[in-house]
């Protein structure tokens, strides 16, 4: 049976999915969300590898214990750096700290993320999902992509959704001023515009020895959606999470991702679990891609000029 290529993601999600050994030994990776769900279980698997790590948190007393597991468990060096995303400068903040303390990146992923079924906005006035999804995920992977550059080969993963599928990007009402706000379009709209930037700076990568890639870590059980109401906890713990499998998964597919050889010269994809897969077209407008690169650029402080 031939699917339709906007049904794969069902196919997908069912196959059997790729596994590596490969050794990070000497290897420092840096992994933001990293004290629960898709980030923990990545944590766990980088370690095993032995790859020494840098977890950005916003919980460091939550991000301790987890640290002298790891340290113990694996023989690992963990360290931990602080940074609300829901808030730039602490993104900064914690870009600076990691360019001055670690000469060589050579494994960035974002796992950090939410979903959120009201609309709220941030200190600087940014639909809450588009700054924690997307922009502050862009404005930390720029602010260190000179020492990825500099730590080449190195790879950067963004973790996505199929939810992209959701939500197109609304530029003329990107912050749901005149739009009515649903969970899945927030969310939706944020994981596009992720795809959408990822799009462009592997074009902007290209040839600098650092690869990007986007994935969808599996329907798993995460604390992504915790923020919400008790309508919502209630039904996600004994209704949802019954048909969720455990994040195990996610962590065995990133670490596929960010270590096997078969990826050294794949960039610019979206990837369910370890499969690659053609997203919505919507997510896949390079016109549009260019419009929300500029446009996130901006939002963040960037210049243009030195992007």
């Amino acid at each position: 049976m031939r699917w339709p290529e906007e049904l794969n993601f069902m196919k997908n999600s069912k196959a059997v999915q790729k596994e590596t050994s490969v050794s990070l030994e000497g290897k420092w990776a840096v992994v933001s969300g990293a004290t629960s769900g898709v980030g923990l279980a990545t944590l766990h698997e980088l370690a095993k590898a032995k790859c020494n790590l840098v977890m950005v948190c916003r919980n460091v007393e939550k991000a301790k214990p987890i640290q002298a597991q790891l340290q113990t468990s694996f023989g690992v060096k963990v360290d931990i750096v602080k940074a609300n995303f829901e808030v730039l400068f602490e993104v900064k903040d914690a870009a600076d700290v990691i360019i001055k303390t670690y000469p060589n990146i050579h494994i960035l992923i974002n796992s950090v993320g939410i979903h959120s079924t009201k609309k709220y906005y941030t200190k600087e006035h940014y639909e809450l999902c588009l700054m924690v999804n997307h922009l502050s995920v862009f404005y930390f992977t720029k602010l260190l992509l000179p020492t990825l550059k500099i730590s080449a080969p190195a790879r950067i993963l963004q973790v996505n959704s199929e939810g992209h599928r959701f939500s197109k990007v609304h530029l003329k009402d990107l912050h749901f001023k005149r739009r009515i706000y649903t969970g899945l379009k927030g969310y939706g709209q944020s994981k596009t515009a992720q795809l959408l930037t990822v799009l462009e700076l592997a074009d902007e990568l290209k040839d600098s020895g650092v690869t990007i890639n986007a994935v969808h870590p599996g329907a798993v059980k995460t604390a992504i959606g915790s923020n919400n109401g008790p309508l919502y906890r209630f039904f996600f713990k004994h209704v949802t999470s019954k048909f969720l499998k455990d994040p195990v998964i996610s962590g065995k597919a990133l670490y596929y991702l960010a270590a096997d050889p078969e990826l050294d010269q794949v960039s610019g994809r979206f990837f369910n679990l370890t499969i690659d897969e053609i997203p919505a077209k919507h997510a896949r407008d390079r016109v549009m891609s260019k419009l929300v690169y500029d446009l996130s650029l901006d939002l963040v402080g960037l210049s243009h000029e030195n992007s």
